[in-house]
């Protein structure tokens, strides 16, 4: 069979025309990326209430959550339960040891002015908004903060 668009090419007009729709996204792109201007973020407010801590593995499977300025124990945390709290630091541990930190600097537990409840790694300065994964999950996080015993 014979090709039917053998003898037409594709029009000049279109081409010039998607190559300059690339072009112009492109410098819009680094117009945003060298100015800043368009750009946006987030302010986050200051904490009311933080503690740093530090989760140590335990040989039967469990954790212990220690603050880190004295030491003391806060939680222990039991083989199988506190699923989110594990996933949740496991998936910052990762990314800490994928950019090279290593585990000397604690986590941030922190409610904030307006009410927020923040976990962030000291390390990478990743911050996450724990309240974005539901009152329960929030709730297990929220723990943490309460005074040693």
């Amino acid at each position: 069979m014979s090709d039917p668009f053998a003898h037409q090419p594709f029009p000049r007009g279109a081409l010039i025309g998607a190559a300059a729709l690339i072009a112009a996204s492109l410098l819009a792109v680094a117009a945003v990326r060298i100015t800043g201007a368009g750009r946006t973020t987030v302010q986050t407010a200051p904490a009311a209430v933080e503690r740093d801590l530090r989760f140590a593995d335990r040989s039967d499977g469990g954790v212990d959550v220690l603050d880190a300025a004295s030491g003391a124990a806060v939680a222990r945390l039991a083989p199988g339960h506190d699923g989110f709290i594990r996933a949740t630091l496991r998936s910052l541990v990762r990314e800490r040891h994928q950019l090279g930190f290593d585990d000397a600097k604690p986590f941030r537990v922190a409610i904030t002015v307006d009410g927020h409840l923040t976990l962030t790694d000291t390390a990478t300065g990743r911050q996450i908004d724990l309240g974005a994964f539901g009152t329960t999950n929030t709730a297990a996080f929220a723990r943490l903060l309460a005074p040693a015993r």
